[in-house]
């Protein structure tokens, strides 16, 4: 392998074409969403919130930090699709899970 092959990694990862840029643009959105819901979630249940991600399916995976934490979030679904509707995001269901 030569030189000439070699590319720096920042370039892989700002570039659209590679897999690994699709790959850090899609972690970058998932955190920007999760960042979004904990910001403009109650107060009160933004303790519970560790991450979500939205599916092909236009489910909202929302995890939560213990099974305490999920009956919670899942009781807070009709929330989680009002601030994915205000992001212009299309969600249909809303699903808890709890993280690990």
């Amino acid at each position: 392998m030569s030189n000439k092959e070699l590319k720096p990694l920042a370039s892989l990862l700002g570039s659209t074409n590679s897999a690994l840029g699709k790959l850090a643009d899609a972690a970058q959105q998932r955190a920007d969403l999760s960042d979004y819901m904990r910001k403009n979630l109650d107060i009160s249940l933004a303790g519970g919130f560790m991450h979500c991600n939205i599916r092909e399916d236009e489910t909202l995976v929302v995890t939560a930090s213990s099974p305490e934490w999920a009956a919670r979030l899942r009781f807070a679904s009709a929330q989680f699709l009002q601030l994915s509707e205000a992001q212009g995001l299309s969600v249909k269901t809303v699903k808890v899970r709890v993280g690990t």
